[in-house]
């Protein structure tokens, strides 16, 4: 259990119980089809495994390390 996990939110929140809400929030995952990788350790994967029917669990390599893409602001020029 070295590697890593890419946990992906694929249903919506509302209308679960509050702890599950909670979970996923811990998670780090805010919306629908939102993405983080978490280490692949028995904390996490009990979280996983306690919301297991809202996301989507994708194991991944040890030495895969992806950075968040992030928008990049255009230069306007006067």
């Amino acid at each position: 259990m070295s590697g890593r996990l890419r946990v992906t939110l694929r249903k919506s929140t509302v209308g679960t119980h509050a702890s599950a809400r909670g979970t996923v929030r811990a998670l780090g995952l805010r919306r629908i089809g939102h993405s983080v990788e978490l280490p692949d350790d028995p904390a996490v994967r009990g979280q996983v495994r306690a919301v297991r029917y809202l996301i989507e669990v994708e194991e991944l390599a040890a030495e895969t390390t992806t950075s968040p893409r992030k928008a990049k602001r255009k230069e306007t020029t006067s």
